[in-house]
């Protein structure tokens, strides 16, 4: 009997319903946010004499026709198209009015990983590349910014405001790097980071992903690759490093304009009986080779007590 005459007066009212600044209910809080699976409660107030009270869910209805306050209830929300409503019939006009709960239902991903999009091994120096960041089932996506870094340092951000799916899904995020030698050994992480506003857990949620470590190939690059001309006095000392940066890591070769010099496949050359004539250092990987050369002019008297130190 009870149920007949709560469907009796709904059907009554339902041309005079009014929702919004006019309506006489309020929700306690009105904008619920609750992880999946987390229980969550909310009070609808009536603020005037009610014939009936109630809300209309799939999950945790409720309705009164005494009180002027219902609580919609769920132990373990995982309902994503839940939309509860509260309405009330009052008995005067305006007749029935609504309130529709702000609610929403989040979850944090399953995984966030980073990877280089169709490329494996180490990078080249100049030649552009893509890492690609993916998140396994997160909601609602709209709320999601993906953040990458480069080391410490933020370097780009991706929202998914235009997106509107409730339920969870995968998304994906590209960032575009021309690697140099300074990105050598750099570290690039994406960090999935849910906003979800003032009502939900502070700070936003996150989860991170491995970081991917960069390694670069780029030629040898001599510290001062400048030609030098020495003024050799006979008995000297003379140190010539030619030693350079690369990656992989350099070999060296010398050649000499004397073929009777023997000199070693090292980046330092030292000798005290070096004659007049050019000293080429040649410093190479697979990526590339450099080289650089001294001359000496002649072979004087010497007057000098200390060995020369040459850097190319």
């Amino acid at each position: 009997m009870e149920n007949y005459f709560l469907k009796w007066i709904l059907t009554f009212c339902m041309f005079c319903t009014v929702s919004g600044e006019g309506c006489s209910l309020e929700l306690k809080p009105s904008r619920v946010v609750v992880g999946f699976g987390e229980a969550v409660s909310v009070s609808c107030e009536a603020s005037r004499p009610v014939r009936v009270l109630g809300w209309e869910s799939a999950i945790g209805a409720a309705h009164t026709q005494q009180d002027r306050a219902v609580q919609w209830k769920v132990e373990s929300l995982i309902d994503w198209i839940e939309e509860p409503i509260c309405y009330g019939v009052f008995f005067t006009a305006p007749r029935q009015c609504e309130e529709k709960l702000n609610l929403i239902l989040y979850k944090t991903p399953d995984s966030v990983t980073i990877s280089s999009a169709n490329h494996t091994g180490p990078m080249l120096e100049g030649k552009e590349y893509q890492l690609l960041c993916d998140v396994q089932n997160i909601a609602p996506v709209q709320y999601l910014t993906l953040r990458w870094y480069r080391g410490q340092t933020e370097v780009y951000n991706h929202s998914f405001s235009d997106l509107t799916p409730a339920s969870p899904v995968q998304v994906s995020s590209i960032l575009l790097i021309t690697p140099t030698k300074a990105d050598n050994g750099a570290q690039y992480k994406c960090v999935a980071q849910l906003d979800l506003g003032p009502e939900g857990p502070q700070p936003p949620p996150s989860v991170t992903s491995e970081p991917l470590n960069v390694s670069v190939h780029y030629p040898p690059s001599f510290l001062s690759p400048e030609a030098e001309t020495l003024d050799i006095g006979v008995g000297d000392e003379i140190t010539l490093n030619c030693t350079a940066t690369g990656s992989p890591s350099p070999v060296y070769s010398w050649q000499s304009s004397d073929p009777k010099e023997k000199m070693e496949d090292q980046p330092v050359f030292t000798s005290s009986s070096l004659l007049p004539g050019t000293y080429t250092c040649i410093s190479s990987n697979k990526i590339g080779k450099k080289s650089v050369r001294a001359s000496s002019l002649s072979a004087r008297p010497s007057h000098r007590k200390k060995g020369i130190a040459l850097h190319f």
